[in-house]
């Protein structure tokens, strides 16, 4: 080596939060660079000045945290933006989990803070550990990081957004303030957000217990109703009651067992279950009644910036074919929605129409749908015009221009196999 020379290392890894190798840590290549530097000076300085070149030496980097079902599908898209990018940057991802069929679209990898760890006879030990958003936010500096979308942990890392700011870096939560993201994620708060800004909304009425319940049955019996927690996702805890049904039937007592995918439970039996819960007394969930709509129901991907939204592919679903193109009825209660809760990044929208075919929003996922993916069918991959733009490869895309660039087709998903190599768990 010659004096004043380094060399450094690139590599793809994969470690976890106590530095743990996860992965078999393949050969980089070399890059040469030549220092010049005052022989008095201390060691200190010297490594000091190593660093900051090595960081000006390295491309910027994307990274997408640990998301719901769609990072693997993220990651591909960012795979093949980066084969056509002018300029070169790295994909970063990691999960609270070793998840090589998500890790295989990344260039480096980490396994993120869990709470608690296991010890070898799979005994949870507490132990304190650095916070999923600070040990994220160390590595991201090291590895110049722009863009950071945080996924599931979105309110986490936006309590922390000044911290990533003074980094430089994007921070993608969703929203751009705790308040915001946790009105998204209450949906009865979220209601009542909607109707202040005027926005076409499902309405809902909260009950804590039986006899709230009970009351807004009787009040609100007359028409088709179903119930949904207060907070939840992937349709955990929806239910259509039978209520106000045409034929004054009711749904049989052994259909909710048999028929599970048809959200269908006899109201009585739903009371009972609600009332006798042991779940419930130990940990109450606070629960929604609401009209049950019978209209189209529509998914919305959003990608959007402080409140605008940059561009949008709208999915509508008739049994197992999803529908994606862009339609301006929907957009119209979608685009004032974002607006009002200060949107930011890449979002997902729920809306249902009514009997009289209004659409009327469902919630906001402040996160990526399991969707997403399906976008780059109709010509606009949201996940490349996203990262594009926030990594500076691209000007701000303007939602009238994709639009007409979206060609509507019809996508069928398929169930496919990833298999899985033993890591290293050293």
């Amino acid at each position: 080596m010659n004096d004043g020379a380094a060399w450094f290392f690139w590599q793809r890894m994969s470690i976890d939060h106590l530095g743990k190798k996860r992965a078999t840590i393949t050969p980089g290549y070399l890059i040469p660079i030549t220092l010049t530097y005052n022989i008095d000076n201390n060691a200190e300085r010297i490594m000091s000045n190593l660093a900051n070149d090595s960081l000006s030496m390295t491309p910027v980097a994307a990274w997408l945290a640990e998301g719901q079902s769609s990072q693997r599908d993220m990651l591909a898209s960012l795979q093949a933006l980066k084969a056509q990018a002018h300029s070169p940057f790295n994909v970063i991802a990691s999960h609270r989990h070793d998840r090589p069929e998500i890790f295989e679209f990344a260039d480096s990898t980490y396994i993120e803070p869990s709470k608690t760890l296991l010890d070898s006879d799979e005994q949870i030990i507490p132990e304190p550990i650095t916070p999923r958003w600070q040990f994220v936010l160390e590595q991201a500096k090291q590895h110049n990081v722009k863009v950071l979308l945080t996924g599931r942990n979105g309110i986490d890392y936006e309590a922390q957004r000044e911290a990533f700011s003074a980094a430089g870096i994007r921070l993608l939560t969703g929203a751009t303030s705790v308040a915001a993201l946790e009105c998204i994620d209450d949906k009865f708060a979220f209601m009542q957000q909607c109707h202040a800004h005027n926005i076409p909304v499902a309405d809902a009425w909260r009950f804590d217990n039986t006899a709230e319940l009970e009351a807004l049955l009787s009040e609100h019996g007359h028409q088709p109703l179903c119930v949904k927690p207060v907070t939840g996702i992937f349709a955990q805890g929806f239910w259509r009651l039978d209520l106000a049904k045409d034929d004054g039937e009711h749904y049989d007592s052994f259909e909710h067992l048999y028929f599970t995918e048809e959200k269908k439970i006899n109201t009585a039996q739903f009371v009972n279950a609600y009332t006798h819960s042991q779940m419930i007394h130990e940990r109450p969930i606070p629960m929604l009644l609401m009209p049950y709509l019978s209209g189209q129901e529509y998914s919305i991907d959003v990608v959007c910036e402080y409140g605008e939204i940059l561009a949008a592919v709208t999915r509508h679903k008739t049994g197992k074919i999803q529908h994606v193109g862009y339609e301006q009825d929907v957009m119209d209660v979608v685009i004032p929605l974002i607006k009002a809760f200060g949107c930011d990044g890449i979002v997902s929208v729920q809306t249902k129409a009514d009997d009289d075919g209004q659409h009327r929003v469902l919630e906001i996922n402040s996160r990526p749908s399991g969707g997403i993916g399906y976008t780059v069918h109709s010509g606009i991959d949201l996940t490349q015009v996203g990262f594009a733009y926030w990594l500076g490869l691209t000007a701000k895309p303007q939602l009238e221009d994709i639009a007409q660039k979206i060609k509507p087709c019809q996508v069928r998903s398929l169930m496919m196999s990833v298999k899985i190599e033993e890591t290293d768990a050293e």
